[in-house]
C-alpha cells in the first residue's frame, strides 16, 4: 500500500494505493493517522480508487484508523471503492462503521 497526502482546508485526504494486506501497511496506515491527529486533523477521507484488493487483516488496519481518528473526535470518511472491494466492505457489513461515498467530493460535502 502506498499513501499521498492532499490537505484540503482542515480535511485530509489520504489516496491509497495498492493492495492493502496486512504487515507492513499497518505501520504504514497507523503512523498517517497518529500523525494526522498530532498535526489537529480531525477530518480524513480515504480515496479508494487506486486498491484493488484489501484483505481481513487490512479491514483490521481501516477499523484501527477509524477507532483512533474517533477516539480523538475525528471522523473517516471512504470514497472512489472499486466494486470488488466494496463487496468486501458489505459482506463484512463494514458500511455500518463507515460511511462510504462514490467521490471524494461527496465526501467533502457530507463534512459540512
Amino acid at each position: 500500500m502506498k499513501v499521498k497526502q492532499k490537505p484540503l482546508d482542515k480535511v485530509m485526504v489520504l489516496e491509497l494505493s495498492g493492495k492493502i494486506m496486512g504487515g507492513p501497511d499497518f505501520d504504514l496506515f497507523k503512523g498517517e493517522i497518529t500523525d494526522l491527529i498530532d498535526k489537529g486533523f480531525k477530518d480524513v477521507v480515504l480515496d479508494f480508487g487506486g486498491v484493488p484488493w484489501i484483505n481481513s487483516t487490512g479491514l483490521g488496519i481501516l477499523i484501527t484508523g477509524h477507532l483512533s481518528m474517533k477516539n480523538a473526535g475525528g471522523t473517516v470518511r471512504i470514497c472512489n471503492v472499486r466494486e470488488r472491494v466494496l463487496s468486501i466492505f458489505y459482506i463484512s457489513q463494514l458500511e455500518k462503521v463507515f460511511q462510504v461515498f462514490p467521490t471524494v467530493e461527496e465526501a467533502l460535502a457530507s463534512l459540512g
